[in-house]
C-alpha cells in the first residue's frame, strides 16, 4: 500500500504522460498489449527532469527456452485543445519527443505505430483517406484542415474532431484540433533462456499544464476538481495551505503559479511476470520555489535538487501521478 507523501519543494515541469514497457501483439487494429508468464522485470530505474526523461530496465527469462516478443513502449498521449499550453519543441516530426531506445548496448530501431481518437473512437483510417497529418498543433496539420472539403468540415465539427476558432463553421474558419494522438514505439527482440536483458529509453518530455491554480474554487478547498487532485496527488493540508496563500497573492495584483503533471503509466509493467523485482525513481526539482505533491513510498531527499523513491518486489497496479505549482519566473 503507497503511503502518503508530500513535499513543498521546486519540481520538473513535466509531460502529460509517460509508460512502461510491455510485451505486445499485432492484431487487427495494430498492437494490443499482451501478458508473459516466463519474462520478469528485474529492475526499473527511472529518472525524470524537465530536460530530460531516462528509463533504465533489466529484464530476466527464468524459463529454460528463448522467448520471442515484441515489445512496446506507450508515448506520452497528446491531445488538441483550443488553449494549447504544451510546448513540444518538434511539431512536425513523427518522433515529437526525441525518443531513442538501446539493447544491451545496441541502439534499436524501433517502428511507430501512431493511432487517432477522438470521444473514444478510433478514426485513423478517416485520416488517413484524407491525408491529415496526425500530430496536433503541427503546421501541416494546420494547412492540411484548411484544405478540407466544406462536408468534411461541419461534419469534424459535429462530432468534435476539430473546433473552429471564429464565427461560424463556414469555409476560412481556422479548425483546432481536438483529438488524441496516441503513439507506441514497438520492436522484436529475443529474451535468452535462463539470461538477463537491459533495455534502456531515453526522450525529451512535453512541458504543459495550466496558467493558474486550477483547484481551488473561490479560493477554496472544495469542488469536483479538488477531490480528484486530492485523490489523485494525496494533497495535505500544509500542501494546500501554501497554494491558497499564492492564489490570493495572485489575486492581489501578483503573478500566477502555473501547474504542470506527470502521469506514469506503471500499470503496463505488470504484464511481466511476477512483481518489478527493484524500482527506483529519482526526480529532479530542477529550481527552487515549486511546490510538489504525489502518492510514494520510502522517498528520500539524495541531493540539492533530487528526490528518490524505492521499492523492492514493487507491484505496479496503480499509475503514479505528480502535481507541480510552479512558481511566476520572476520568483524563482
Amino acid at each position: 500500500m503507497l503511503k502518503l507523501f508530500t513535499l513543498i519543494v521546486a519540481a520538473v515541469i513535466a509531460s502529460p504522460a509517460l509508460a512502461n514497457d510491455t510485451m505486445a501483439e499485432v492484431k487487427t487494429g495494430g498492437l494490443i498489449f499482451a501478458q508473459s508468464d516466463d519474462v520478469s522485470m528485474a529492475e526499473e530505474d527511472l529518472f525524470i527532469s524537465a530536460s530530460e526523461v531516462r528509463v533504465d530496465y533489466i529484464f530476466e527469462n527464468s524459463s529454460d527456452k528463448d522467448v520471442e516478443s515484441l515489445v512496446a513502449f506507450p508515448m506520452p498521449d497528446i491531445s488538441g485543445q483550443v488553449d494549447n499550453n504544451s510546448a513540444i519543441s518538434d511539431y512536425d516530426s513523427d518522433n515529437f519527443l526525441h525518443f531513442s531506445t538501446v539493447q544491451d548496448g545496441r541502439p534499436i530501431t524501433a517502428k511507430l505505430q501512431q493511432r487517432v481518437v477522438s470521444l473514444g473512437i478510433d478514426v485513423t483510417e478517416e485520416f488517413a483517406k484524407l491525408g491529415i497529418p496526425v500530430l496536433p498543433y503541427s503546421q501541416k496539420t494546420t494547412e492540411a484542415l484548411a484544405k478540407l472539403p466544406e462536408t468534411v468540415r461541419k461534419d469534424w465539427i459535429a462530432r468534435g474532431l476539430v473546433y473552429p476558432m471564429g464565427a461560424g463553421d463556414a469555409a476560412g474558419v481556422d479548425l483546432v484540433p481536438l483529438w488524441t494522438l496516441r503513439s507506441t514505439y514497438w520492436w522484436r527482440t529475443t529474451f535468452p533462456a535462463k539470461k538477463k536483458v537491459s533495455v534502456e529509453h531515453r526522450y525529451k518530455p512535453a512541458v504543459g499544464g495550466t496558467v493558474a491554480i486550477s483547484f481551488l474554487e473561490g479560493g477554496e478547498p472544495k469542488g469536483e476538481r479538488f477531490e480528484e487532485y486530492s485523490r489523485k496527488y494525496c494533497l495535505d493540508g500544509d500542501f494546500v495551505r501554501v497554494a491558497q496563500q499564492r492564489a490570493r497573492e495572485a489575486e492581489a495584483g501578483g503573478a500566477n503559479y502555473t501547474e504542470s503533471w506527470i502521469s506514469y503509466v506503471l500499470s503496463t509493467g505488470a504484464n511481466w511476470a511476477g512483481p518489478i523485482k527493484r524500482f527506483q525513481l529519482t526526480i529532479d526539482k530542477g529550481k527552487p520555489g515549486s511546490l510538489i505533491s504525489f502518492c510514494g513510498s520510502n522517498v528520500q531527499k539524495i541531493g540539492p535538487t533530487t528526490f528518490r523513491m524505492t521499492a523492492e518486489d514493487f507491484d505496479p497496479a496503480k499509475d503514479f501521478d505528480i502535481l507541480i505549482l510552479n512558481p511566476p519566473e520572476t520568483a524563482q
